[in-house]
Parts: structure tokens; C-alpha cells; sequence
């Protein structure tokens, strides 16, 4: 199993902090996120129907001309190497690492990818995967020149796979609109910006021939009752993911503003997270849940990645916390140096 953000029980338990002490900020869920009605009882004892308009409201919301509803898009994450001969695969250095690993898996040949190399490096790919935008760096890629990868790679039976998650600040910036052309498949999910992701509800977005391939290697019910009731309800609710959009981006440069402060700079640009990198991350990372908050660190580089806070309390939280870890991080300096001399 690969390591996530989210995993409070393991933090409380290394850092002997009560589970409800802490403030997660590890996994750029939106902390505000829809407010779930009471489920009808029919959701909760009939079997799930497939036509109960859950699929219409998803191709509404997406401006997707087909998909197919999903147990959150890792279930496609999982299958859709299964779907397709062993081959090359492009996927970034830095990225969401389910991705990697269940191509992997398959018996794929991965390239590791700086941005600057996918163009010289297409014609050797079967499959280009990337994340837009990208988690964890914020790295966003145009329309444009997503379509011109893709049609490289489809001229050669190839496939442009575009996982979007944190796209639903940006609808503008999807090819959710595009994803009925052959050899494009396009994921997206509820579980960050709706702040749903206990619901596990995802989607694909693809051509249909590629879409029943898939159905029939997931079988029925893939998705529970209680949980397309909840995700038809959220997609429909224009208003909320309206002023939704404009919070998070108010947030989001908040965040921006305050890592400022401490001079630790974040890149990309994603309203739900913000990534830097440090030289001493791991120590802010573990300064931080010291003080019962929990950061996702990355190695390599040495980075890290904080969520958006949920309640003014929260934010003062952070703030102070920043504040303290600065100070520990300056006097261990100092006194490493004093030492040398």
C-alpha cells in the first residue's frame, strides 16, 4: 500500500496527540465541503439503479458527452491498465504515485517525466498519464496542448489518460468536453472540491466502446445507493459549487499569502493546496504535527503540501505554528553553525 495523506490515527499515535486535537491539512480535501441531506431509506435497502438519472447529471456537470460512474476514480486508476496490452508509459516524476504504481503492476514500462521532456519523449509512449493539475506541484497544462499529445498519441492507437482531480475550481480548463474522442480518457471524482470523500464516487470519461470494456471488467454495482443519491444531489447544486469556487480561490490565496509570510514560496497554482519546496521540510513537517498539525512531506524533491484550514480558529492555528516552526528551524541553524566554529 502507498503512503496518503489522512492517516490521523497513525500521526496521533506517534506524536501522542488525541485524535480530535489535531488539524489535517494533508490532503487538499476541501474542508468546507457540501453538506450531505438525509439519504432516503430506498437508497439504503434496494440494490443501486443504474437508471436513476445519476449519469445524466454527470454529463450535465462535465459537459461529457459519455461516462461511466465509478467506487472513486482510484477504482479506474486500478483497471484501466488491465484494459490495454503492456507498453510504455509516461508519467511525471512528481505525481500522484497510484498511478505509477498500478501501471506498474500491469507489467508497463514507466518513463519518468519532467515537463520539459514530454514533448521529446511522445513518440516513444504508448500511454501519456498525467494529472491536471498536477498533485502535488499545481503544474497545469492548456487545453491545446493536451489535444495535440493526444492526437500523437491516437494516431498510434495510443492513449492520453487525465486524471482531474482538483479541475472542479477550474471547469474552464477541462477536456471533459473532448473526452468522446478515441484514445482519451479523462477521470474526475467528488471526494476534493465537494469535500466528499467518504462518498467514493468518481467518473470516466471516455468513448463508449472503451467505457463497456470497462463496466464489464468492474461489474454491477460499482457504485452504492446511498452514495449515487448523494452525488446526483451535489451536481446539481449550481449555486453552492458557484460560490464554492470563489471561496476556495479566496482561500487558496490566503494560504499563498500566509506560507509567504515564512518565506517558504509556494509553486503551481490550485486553490485546495499549496506545495513548496525546503531544504529542511521534513523538519517542518515534523515541527508541525509536534504541534497537532499534519502535513504531507515529499522527499524529492524535499517538499511539502498543506490543505486549506477550515475555520478562522484553524488559521490562527496554522499561523502560530508556522510562526514557532521558523524560530526552531533559525535557532537549529545557529546553533550548528556555532558549533562548527
Amino acid at each position: 500500500m502507498l503512503e496518503h495523506g489522512g492517516n490521523l490515527r497513525q500521526a496521533a499515535l506517534e506524536y501522542d496527540i488525541p485524535l480530535e486535537d489535531w488539524l489535517d491539512l494533508s490532503t487538499g480535501i476541501n474542508p468546507n465541503g457540501w453538506s450531505v441531506p438525509n439519504i432516503s431509506a430506498a437508497a439504503w435497502q434496494q440494490l443501486p439503479q443504474d437508471n436513476d438519472g445519476l449519469e445524466l447529471s454527470a454529463q450535465q456537470y462535465y459537459g461529457a458527452p459519455s461516462l461511466l460512474a465509478v467506487a472513486g476514480s482510484q477504482a479506474a486508476i486500478q483497471v484501466l491498465p488491465r484494459l490495454r496490452p503492456q507498453g510504455t508509459v509516461g508519467i511525471l516524476s512528481l505525481s500522484y504515485a497510484e498511478h505509477r504504481h498500478n501501471w506498474q503492476q500491469q507489467g508497463h514500462k514507466i518513463i519518468e517525466l519532467n515537463v520539459d521532456e514530454i514533448e521529446s519523449h511522445l513518440s516513444e509512449l504508448d500511454v501519456l498519464l498525467l494529472v491536471n493539475p498536477n498533485n502535488p506541484t499545481g503544474i497545469r497544462y492548456t487545453v491545446s496542448q493536451l489535444l495535440l499529445w493526444h492526437t500523437n498519441l491516437a494516431e498510434r492507437n495510443g492513449w492520453l489518460v487525465v486524471d482531474e482531480a482538483f479541475m472542479d475550481s477550474t471547469p474552464e480548463n477541462s477536456l471533459s468536453h473532448f473526452s468522446d474522442r478515441p484514445g482519451l480518457i479523462v477521470l474526475r471524482s467528488l471526494g476534493k472540491f465537494f469535500g466528499l470523500a467518504g462518498v467514493r464516487c468518481g467518473f470516466v470519461l471516455a468513448e463508449k466502446p472503451l467505457l463497456e470494456q470497462l463496466r464489464e471488467y468492474l461489474g454491477p454495482w460499482t457504485l452504492p445507493g446511498p452514495s449515487r443519491e448523494v452525488a446526483q444531489q451535489v451536481l446539481c447544486d449550481i449555486n453552492w459549487q458557484i460560490t464554492m469556487r470563489d471561496q476556495l480561490r479566496n482561500a487558496g490565496e490566503r494560504l499563498k499569502d500566509l506560507l509567504e509570510c515564512y518565506s517558504l514560496n509556494p509553486e503551481g497554482d490550485v486553490d485546495l493546496f499549496k506545495w513548496f519546496k525546503h531544504p529542511a521540510a521534513k523538519l517542518i513537517q515534523s515541527s508541525l504535527a509536534r504541534q497537532g498539525i499534519l502535513v504531507r512531506y515529499f522527499d524529492k524533491p524535499a517538499s511539502l503540501r498543506l490543505g486549506l484550514p477550515k475555520t478562522e480558529k484553524d488559521w490562527v492555528q496554522l499561523d502560530v505554528a508556522l510562526e514557532n516552526t521558523i524560530h526552531e528551524i533559525r535557532g537549529r541553524k545557529i546553533t550548528n553553525e556555532s558549533m562548527a566554529v
